[in-house]
């Protein structure tokens, strides 16, 4: 059996799907069962994948069930003593699977591995405009109060969990598929520790057409997975509630900014920003908080065209040899 087994979902993924899983092939740690679950795809994701030879690599085809079900899929064909999910539109650095399974080797009592993210915006065709490094969290042992008020891990391309943590959780939730991610996080760190690489190793795409420009779906689903969230929290945890919507306003805050440019989404954009301030008005020491702020002022001031060429020059695009990166 595989040490590790690599679970792809992938539906109409014909653009990314092929880099995707070199960047598997790629991995310094090769140990691994490549599982791809192809979720209804009407496009060329079959025969891409068909093509590419390598005995780790076997696909599975399904009705579309969407992301939850086609990773809870993935999962009945893996064998491997420790499994990783990837997107089908995101990468890997050559070193993700090696130093998660390390970091989870040496803290046996740890059932997650998770590492940075480095946001990639890129154009309709999976062409890299920009790299993002996402903040430098580094929680570790018992995460659950943290991942309670934010989802720090960002993506479902992140972790490496071991097989046991895995079993005693279940499945992902198909009830809030825009937040199945945090979801199913909150649920491992109420019975498992976490461990962290402190490395930008996860190359998260972010399209145009993504399920991110979704942006009221995605709301009504992180709606739903903060009352399950906080149903299940003991009492003397309940206070933590008004942070955890802070962190609603300030995520959907930035979606707004970032998806829509017109005057209704910037107005949405500014109801977010004010109802975390209400909220928390520490937030505003947040660096976060006063980016956003700052682009919001640029969009009601400027007019669109201008305010858009100032958000650019905002911008701080990276190579992934850039060691911004790095710890």
């Amino acid at each position: 059996m595989p040490k590790i087994s690599v679970i792809i979902p992938a539906y109409n993924a014909e653009i990314t799907i092929a880099e995707t899983i070199q960047s598997v092939q790629q991995q310094t740690f090769t140990d691994f069962e490549l599982i791809v679950i192809n979720d209804g795809s009407k496009d060329r994701t079959v025969e891409l994948v068909n093509s590419i030879k390598d005995e780790r690599l076997q696909i599975f085809s399904y009705e579309n069930g969407g992301l939850p079900v086609a990773r809870n899929r993935g999962i009945s064909h893996a064998t491997g003593e420790f499994i990783a999910f990837l997107d089908a539109d995101d990468l890997w650095t050559a070193d993700k699977l090696e130093l998660q399974l390390t970091a989870l080797e040496q803290n046996p009592k740890a059932g997650v591995a998770y590492s940075w993210t480095c946001f990639m915006d890129v154009d309709e065709q999976g062409k890299p405009l920009f790299f993002l490094p996402s903040p430098k969290y580094s929680f570790a042992g018992n995460v659950y109060e943290k991942l309670l008020v934010s989802d720090f891990i960002h993506n479902g391309s992140n972790t490496l969990i071991r097989r046991q943590a895995l079993e005693s959780t279940g499945g992902f939730d198909p009830a809030c598929p825009g937040c199945a991610d945090w979801d199913y996080w909150l649920r491992l760190s109420t019975r498992w520790y976490f461990v962290v690489i402190p490395k930008h190793q996860i190359l998260y795409r972010r399209t145009p057409g993504a399920m991110s420009s979704n942006i009221e779906k995605m709301k009504e689903d992180a709606l739903i997975a903060m009352k399950k969230a906080y149903q299940a929290a003991p009492p003397e945890l309940q206070y933590l509630k008004k942070y955890t919507i802070v962190s609603f306003h300030i995520y959907f805050a930035g979606l707004y900014l970032q998806h829509r440019s017109h005057s209704s989404g910037v107005s949405q954009a500014q109801q977010h920003i004010w109802s975390a301030i209400r909220l928390n008005p520490k937030v505003l020491l947040d660096k976060t908080t006063q980016k956003l702020v700052i682009k919001l002022l640029l969009k009601l001031i400027l007019p669109t065209k201008v305010a858009n060429y100032f958000l650019q020059l905002m911008k701080k695009p990276l190579t992934l040899s850039d060691p911004r990166l790095e710890a």
